[in-house]
């Protein structure tokens, strides 16, 4: 690097427009002090013409809080023509830190456009900077972007990149750098409203008549699928519209099977005579009393001739393809018995929005959720063994339901289709009807988990969720509780190691438990008289002594060989309880025989998530779900307050059997010295047999990192390279293709938006 590139690097011609920013449109100073401004509509603007960039390469900077779980702001470029699309810049925000994304100014500017977010809400913006950047710096970021957060440039080395793509761009007849933007803009895409939603859906494939004749002849069978409809009072262009989604099926081997609960709204009679005549693989049945929907669906399933039946309600609608795919997932898994697929949403007008991309079989998700839904395709065989749809069940009976018939499944039997085959009809209706509703269904739900575990683990016990139809299941701490070992290694840092040493020792209920500060050489007067003085006074403390060169892998192994309990407990010295029940929680899932390691919710000092489970491929490795969240938001499908299975947690705080770290050989000490040594650990465990899970009933603070520091020298950087290959080469098909998440999910970012 010349001396100028390095001044031009350190010396950016910088602009800082917040003062000179002028609100356009749905924007109002806030009423509330806590916020600066108010976003009164969707489309919210700020206008700048004075002081504006220069042509070239320029980096924009912007912090903002927000009350939303999701922001992205938008900068619009005016180079004469008004402001486009086509001009402008796409950021996705973290509340409360500064983001950054490079862009490039072909042309001197008139004026700029502000979008601070997309939606009505409240938010304060603490910084926006636009500063010039060296081509030679931008284009070094550019191929470190692609490198780190493109997929095609995964396995590419750096220097490597901006030379192929000027070669691929050359054979396009492209300018390089067009096409390199177009890239780096992909690492930030995501979509977050239902117009986003709607633009990834134009950009889905329909299937063409000489595709679907050419998957039709692949299957090496054709099994009959019997499609369930009870059927009461819908209003009628509704439940023609269902009908319709049925006949119009990609694949023929369908039977309609309508059982009418009584209807008492005039023309559904007339209505389903009317398909019944027209069409020989329609069936009904005309019940002479009202049943309720269990009796209903009971009366179809006794009509259906098919091997396997599926699920439909009366007003939604199935996709034209749901069968087909449905027919090809039991081609590929012959002894598939019960197939599920993702769904959506219908509003009023028809437009389709609130995409669900579910994951693969996660029983415990199960239990806290019927993640499962809608379209659900069984076994005909095993619902009549299962009793069918139990009445009492109702407004919850599919979850009963898919509790019983799984029970006696392998995974293997069970087979997501990443695919929305189903479209649920969302109507809004009054908020009272909406409250009885929502304790009607999670009511029959509670009863239908609790019978569930009844059979399997009857001294536990089932509560509500925090939001409707969500569930918490307490599992059982035998009498005399497991003695757990907690490993904490440090080094110096006292600040750091006594608050998190005394809010464990103060902040535990758990009535058994031994905690071993693993040392790694600390020097500091104050860290050593700490240790001397924490292990004097409390007996529950050890401190071991590891003189060696920081390996966080070897320092735990270590610290497991010298533990006497049975349950380990791998905690970082950052780490702070927030309630006492804690450990708790997380011993009582980690001695399941079928669970092994257990992850907790995570929080940042400001109480945004830091860790709320390990997504696999995430940035060519692994990400944290839900990272900057607000501590109390949703989530994806209120993801954020459910305990469920997941690839990977975090070894900030994890939970694990001591036989079981034994069983894998623990932390890989020799390729994995400082990150990924976790996911690694979790991967290992995951394919001895057993299943991971993050509860979010175990909360502490974690404030990240504070004692190891941050990659940002070249050794550093090295090294976290280096264990970037050894997980893309030991484990790189797995990273891609996570069971606990959803192809169609993002692998940039860590908030589920589409990818």
């Amino acid at each position: 690097m010349s001396w100028l590139q390095r001044l031009l690097e350190f010396t950016p011609l910088t602009i800082h427009p917040l003062s000179r920013l002028k609100p356009h449109q749905h924007l109002l100073p806030a009423t509330d002090s806590s916020w600066q401004w108010q976003s009164t509509g969707n489309d919210p603007q700020f206008t700048l013409r004075k002081g504006l960039p220069l042509p070239g390469w320029q980096m924009l900077e912007v912090a903002m809080d927000h009350d939303q779980p999701q922001v992205a702001i938008r900068l619009y470029l005016d180079t004469g023509k008004g402001f486009s699309e086509e001009e402008s810049v796409f950021l996705p925000l973290k509340s409360g830190r500064k983001t950054k994304r490079m862009f490039y100014v072909s042309k001197p500017l008139k004026a700029i456009r502000f979008d601070p977010m997309e939606q009505e809400g409240h938010f304060s913006l603490s910084h926006l900077r636009i500063a010039w950047l060296s081509p030679w710096f931008a284009h070094d970021r550019l191929a470190s972007r692609l490198a780190n957060m493109h997929h095609h440039w995964r396995e590419w080395n750096r220097p490597r990149i901006l030379p192929e793509l000027k070669r691929q761009a050359e054979a396009k007849g492209q300018h390089w750098r067009d096409m390199a933007l177009a890239q780096y803009e992909a690492t930030f895409e995501r979509y977050t409203s239902r117009l986003d939603y709607r633009q990834w859906l134009k950009k889905q494939e329909p299937l063409s008549a000489e595709g679907v004749q050419a998957r039709l002849e692949k299957l090496s069978s054709s099994p009959l699928i019997s499609v369930l409809v009870p059927v009461y009072n819908p209003p009628l262009d509704w439940l023609r519209e269902c009908l319709d989604s049925v006949q119009t099926q990609l694949y023929p081997h369908w039977q309609l099977c309508i059982a009418d609960d009584a209807s008492t709204a005039p023309g559904v009679k007339e209505l389903l005579s009317e398909y019944a005549e027209q069409d020989s693989r329609i069936k009904v049945v005309y019940r002479p009393d009202n049943g309720h929907i269990c009796a209903a669906s009971n009366s179809a399933l006794a009509i259906a001739d098919g091997e396997f039946v599926a699920l439909l309600d009366h007003d939604d609608c199935l996709s034209p393809d749901a069968l087909l795919r449905v027919a090809e997932a039991h081609h590929q898994n012959p002894n598939a018995s019960l197939i599920y697929s993702d769904e959506d949403k219908l509003g009023p007008d028809g437009t389709r929005f609130d995409p669900h991309f579910k994951p693969q079989w996660n029983p415990d998700l199960l239990l806290a959720q019927n993640y499962i839904s809608h379209l659900g395709v069984y076994r005909t065989a095993l619902v009549r063994e299962a009793g069918g749809f139990r009445e009492g069940y109702e407004g919850s009976q599919d979850h009963d339901l898919v509790l019983r018939v799984t029970a006696h499944l392998t995974a293997q039997q069970i087979v997501h289709i990443p695919h929305v085959l189903y479209h649920w009809r969302a109507v809004d209706g009054s908020t009272a009807l909406a409250s009885r509703e929502k304790r009607y269904t999670s009511q029959a739900g509670l009863k239908a988990v609790e019978d569930f575990l009844k059979s399997k683990t009857p001294s536990a016990k089932v509560e509500f969720g925090h939001y409707s139809n969500t569930y918490r299941i307490r599992w059982p701490l035998p009498e005399h509780p497991p003695m757990v070992s907690m490993l904490i290694p440090t080094r110096d840092r006292v600040e750091v190691l006594q608050p998190c040493v005394d809010a464990i020792l103060e902040r535990t209920d758990y009535p058994h438990f031994e905690l071993l500060i693993l040392d790694n050489g600390s020097v500091c007067s104050k860290t050593l008289d700490y240790m001397v003085q924490v292990e004097q006074r409390d007996p529950r403390v050890r401190v071991l002594r590891w003189n060696h060169p920081f390996n966080y892998s070897a320092i735990n192994n270590f610290g497991a060989s010298q533990a006497k309990g049975e349950i380990l407990a791998l905690v970082n010295n950052d780490i702070e309880p927030i309630h006492s029940d804690w450990l708790n929680e997380m011993v009582s899932q980690a001695i399941r025989p079928e669970i092994g390691c257990v992850g907790a919710k995570l929080y940042y000092p400001n109480d945004t998530v830091q860790h709320g489970g390990v997504i696999l491929g995430i940035g060519g490795v692994a990400g944290h779900a839900h990272k900057y969240f607000t501590r109390n938001s949703f989530g994806y499908f209120t993801r954020l307050h459910l305990a469920h299975n997941l690839s990977a947690v975090t070894a900030a705080c994890l939970v694990v059997r001591k036989a079981i770290y034994e069983e894998v050989g623990g932390l890989n000490a020799q390729h994995l010295t400082v990150a990924f040594n976790d996911v690694d650990l979790c991967l290992k465990v995951r394919e001895a047999g057993y299943r991971n899970l993050w509860t979010p009933y175990a909360e502490l603070y974690h404030h990240e990192s504070v004692s190891r520091g941050a990659d940002d020298n070249v050794q550093k950087r090295a090294r976290a390279q280096k264990e970037v290959e050894y997980m893309r080469r030991i484990w790189g098909e797995q990273l891609d293709t996570d069971p606990a998440y959803n192809p169609n999910l993002t692998l940039i970012h860590e908030d589920f938006s589409l990818r």
